[in-house]
């Protein structure tokens, strides 16, 4: 099974039983092709960037799905058949996920073994340990920088 991400607009005019009642038909077509729907994810009315078929806003729905190929193609011929899907598209993310996995290996790899005593310093704090040293103090440089910079005038 593959996972994809699939987005669509439905149209504005729709009430929110149509919305569901599409929603919930969507998920019956992917389980009766053996997929599963994970997640579904209503953002509601929000306004569209531009113009689409004579709408300036739309409902946005977002399903998180594992399915085979079919499955999906299904489901986008019906979003195609259907009036008031305004747009829609269908993304396969697994093949990013196993790549964002990988890096994540690949980093962990790399990195250097931090004892679990050792506390963690960031890279701010190293700049500052560079121009101060524990011998001089910075206040007195001040007062040293302002007496030539008096004596110069």
């Amino acid at each position: 099974m593959r996972n994809y991400e699939v987005v669509f607009i439905a149209a504005p005019t729709l009430t929110s039983e149509e919305l569901d009642a599409f929603i919930n038909h969507a998920q019956t077509v992917i389980e009766g092709r053996n997929g599963r729907v994970v997640k579904v994810d209503n953002w509601g009315k929000k306004p569209l960037a531009y113009k689409i078929k004579k709408f300036r806003e739309g409902y946005y729905v977002v399903l998180s799905i594992e399915a085979e190929g079919g499955a999906i193609a299904e489901l986008e011929r019906r979003f195609r058949v259907t009036d008031f899907i305004i747009r829609f598209i269908s993304v396969r993310i697994d093949e990013a996920i196993k790549r964002s996995e990988k890096i994540k290996a690949a980093r962990r790899r790399k990195a250097p073994a931090r004892p679990a005593d050792m506390p963690y310093v960031s890279e701010d704090d190293d700049d500052e340990s560079e121009h101060e040293s524990d011998d001089e103090d910075p206040v007195e440089e001040e007062k040293v920088e302002e007496e030539e910079i008096a004596v110069e005038e």
